[in-house]
């Protein structure tokens, strides 16, 4: 009996070894909303889910806009300012947000075939080389996710 056990611990081993898989980058909870005026810039908003190791998010493009800005909205001294971004760090195994009022994704000159109701597809690529593709649900201006705070 004792010897049968024993010739089972290496299976088990790695059994157990593959459950504890390293995770990897992701991203979710991603959303688009409209301009309230045409012309105007659309904004992006998601959560990044960092992988086993730091990371940082160098870009996010989309063939349904001309131009694409990271920024960050901030308040200094009581207005609130926006900053652009070269890059977001994401720290491994961490999460980053992209929401209204702090980090978000500008899309300047949007084409007329994102309405709401339907998907933006972005790709976001990071410095390690991942390329992510996300299909952004797109909301009208003022509107967005339900669960989603508003700033």
């Amino acid at each position: 009996m004792r010897i049968r056990l024993l010739a089972l611990a290496p299976i088990a081993a790695v059994m157990l070894a593959s459950c504890a898989k390293e995770e990897e980058l992701y991203v979710d909870k991603s959303w688009v909303t409209l301009p309230a005026v045409g012309g105007n810039p659309a904004a992006a908003y998601f959560t990044i889910h960092g992988g086993p190791a730091d990371d940082a998010l160098i870009s996010v493009t989309t063939d349904t806009a001309i131009r694409t800005e990271m920024h960050e909205s901030m308040s200094h001294g009581g207005m609130m300012t926006m900053q652009p971004l070269s890059n977001v760090p994401v720290p491994a195994k961490s999460t980053v947000e992209f929401k209204p009022g702090g980090k978000h994704v500008m899309f300047f000159e949007l084409r007329s075939t994102a309405k709401p109701g339907g998907a933006l597809r972005m790709v976001l690529t990071f410095q390690r080389g991942d390329r992510l593709i996300v299909d952004a649900p797109i909301y009208a201006a003022g509107q967005g996710p339900k669960d989603q705070d508003k700033p």
